[in-house]
């Protein structure tokens, strides 16, 4: 299993990306940390499902440009 500090290093914890530039989002709860299977971007102060535009509804702790 993945350790948080691990999956943490993997991701930019710090500020946010360029508005609307296209990442990859890790995510926590109560339960550890995720990453979400879309990809997402930051606008106007808010974490958005790229595709969508939705808010999302969780606690990011870290981003990262999509991996190919």
């Amino acid at each position: 299993m993945t350790t948080r500090e691990r999956r943490l290093a993997e991701f930019n914890g710090q500020g946010h990306p360029m508005p609307n530039q296209v990442v990859q989002v890790l995510c926590e709860d109560h339960s550890g940390t995720y990453l979400l299977p879309f990809p997402c971007c930051f606008s106007d102060g808010e974490w958005r499902n790229s595709a969508t535009g939705g808010t999302l509804q969780a606690t990011v702790v870290g981003w990262r440009l999509p991996r190919i």
